[in-house]
Parts: structure tokens; sequence; C-alpha cells
């Protein structure tokens, strides 16, 4: 049998009280943790770029004239959770081709208010768009396919069952109560774990270029949002007769470039499903090492790509 001294009892609750003294501040402190602050890079890219108002809202955009002459336009559409600054590394080569190159940070990216409680839904992020060459990548195919949808009424994955979102990506999206709490505890340590799985083994981003993308993320509390960006994924399922359906009937001109490596948009399944659906589209397969972001791990092979379909029509 054995007795509990009171005196111990007594000397636990207060030691934790004292840890709950210490903890206190410290969340406090954690929480309040200032956004990094901007690369000179980074910073470059902000104050070159220009803001937009859409119903009250800021959004942040870069447009670039590039070739004289041309009369085409390029618009730019990023992926999910980063901003427009993915497109860096070809938008010199973009410029050599095009007269306008424009991309934007959807509402809740990078540099673009961030609002909250705020009902993002890939419908009003289509709306800020308007006659252009459409150059999309994840979170912006599915504005892309919306774009399509409209066009085809007026005269991050593309599909919802082949696409695998993280585990991260999950969490938030359908945590609840919990999501939250989540994205308040997000930092750049956690981030990077979240992010660079989808990246090929050899072309992974440098530390300062996460920290390029963790600062955009956070600009404006941006991280406080991503559970209600994610909602894009419920929509997609919801709508994907909307979405899907134009891609098989449209007549436009559509090329596809597809890192093999890509974990969200897996090889062969996501590929065999896009040759089914649209067997009018060309595709670009890139080397195998490359995967989700092939416009930042093979910037030259992307570009390329892009080229030579826009110059085959």
């Amino acid at each position: 049998i054995y007795f509990l001294d009171p005196r111990s009892s007594t000397m636990m609750r207060e030691w934790w009280v004292q840890v709950g003294l210490l903890a206190v501040p410290l969340l406090v402190a954690y929480l309040h943790i200032p956004p990094p602050q901007l690369s000179p890079a980074l910073h470059s890219w902000k104050s070159s770029g220009k803001f937009f108002t859409y119903k009250g809202l800021r959004i942040f955009y870069q447009d670039s004239v590039g070739v004289v002459g041309s009369p085409e336009i390029v618009v730019l559409l990023r992926g999910f959770p980063t901003s427009s600054y993915d497109w860096y590394k070809i938008w010199e080569g973009l410029t050599l081709r095009f007269h306008r190159v424009i991309a934007l940070d959807f509402l809740g990216f990078g540099f673009s208010d961030k609002p909250r409680p705020h009902h993002y839904s890939i419908f009003k992020q289509a709306s800020i768009n308007r006659r252009v060459n459409l150059l999309s990548h994840d979170y912006g195919d599915i504005v892309a396919q919306e774009l399509l949808y409209r066009f085809k009424q007026n005269g991050s994955g593309i599909f919802p069952e082949t696409h695998r979102p993280l585990l991260l990506q999950k969490l938030l999206k359908d945590g609840g109560k919990l999501s939250p709490i989540l994205t308040r505890l997000m930092n750049f340590f956690v981030f990077p774990r979240g992010l660079t799985p989808v990246f090929g083994r050899y072309t992974r981003p440098s530390e300062s270029e996460l920290w390029d993308m963790w600062a955009g993320i956070r600009n404006n509390d941006g991280n406080l949002v991503i559970d209600s960006l994610l909602q894009y994924i419920n929509q997609r399922k919801k709508f994907r007769r909307r979405w899907v359906g134009p891609l098989a009937s449209v007549t436009i001109p559509i090329h596809f470039i597809y890192g093999p490596l890509d974990p969200v948009n897996p090889y062969p399944e996501f590929l065999e499903l896009y040759r089914k659906t649209l067997p009018r589209s060309t595709v670009s397969i890139l080397d195998d090492h490359i995967s989700h972001y092939p416009q930042l791990e093979d910037p030259m092979g992307f570009l390329n790509a892009y080229m030579g379909f826009i110059n085959s029509f």
C-alpha cells in the first residue's frame, strides 16, 4: 500500500502553476512573431508591382511590357499556397515573346488582401480575371477551368479523383475547430516539411527560396486563412462536372506541361486520365526528376515546352 505525501501533491501543483506562468507568455510571444522581412529580390518584386481594387479589396499584380510589335498577352495563374513570385524564373523569357506578361496574386495569396472571415471560392477568383493566353499552375488550373466553363457558356491538379493532397492539407481543410489552431501554430520550420515533398529530390528550393515563399504567405497574416483557401479541394469535387466537362469539348488549344515525379498528380494514373479526357490536347513530359513545380524546378525546360506550344499556331 502506497501513501501519497500531501506535501508532494502541493509541490506538484505549484510546479504546474510555474510551468503555466512560464508557458503563457512564451505562447503569446510565439503567436505574435512578426512576418519575416522581405528579401531584396522579393521586395523588388513587390515594389515593381501594382494593385487594383476588386469589390473593395486590393489585388496585387505584376504587369511587364515585353516585345514591341506583338499583340499577345499572357496571364499567369499561380498555385497554392505561394504567390505570383513562383513565375520569376521564366518571367524574362516570357517578355521576349509576349507584348505584356501579367501575373496576379489571388485574393488570400501573396501581397493581395487576405480578409477573414471570408468565403474564398474559385468562382470569385475567376471573376477577377478577364481574352488572353493563360498559363496556370496548381490552384490556378482550377481558376482556368472555371474561365473555360464561362468561355463555353458564352460561346493543384485538374481531376479531383487523381488529386493527392498532402496530410497537412487534409488536416487544415477538414480539421473543423482544430484548423484555426493549426494555422496559428504554423511556422517556417513546419512549412518546408509540408512543401518540399512536392519537389523532386534534386530540385528542391534553397533555404532562401523557402523563406521567400513563407514571407509571401505570412504577409497580411496569410497563414491564418490557409484553411479557408483549402476549401477549393472540396469545391473541385462538388463542381467536377462544371470544371472538367469543358476541357473535353473546348476548341481552343490546350497544352499540358507535366513533371512525372509529381506526387499530387501521380504518374501514370493522372496522365492516362488526362489523355483520355482531353484527346486533342498536346502534352510535354519533362525529365524524370521534375515534380509539381516545373516552372521552378526546370525553368528552361518548362519555358521551351510552353514556347514550342505557343509558336506552333
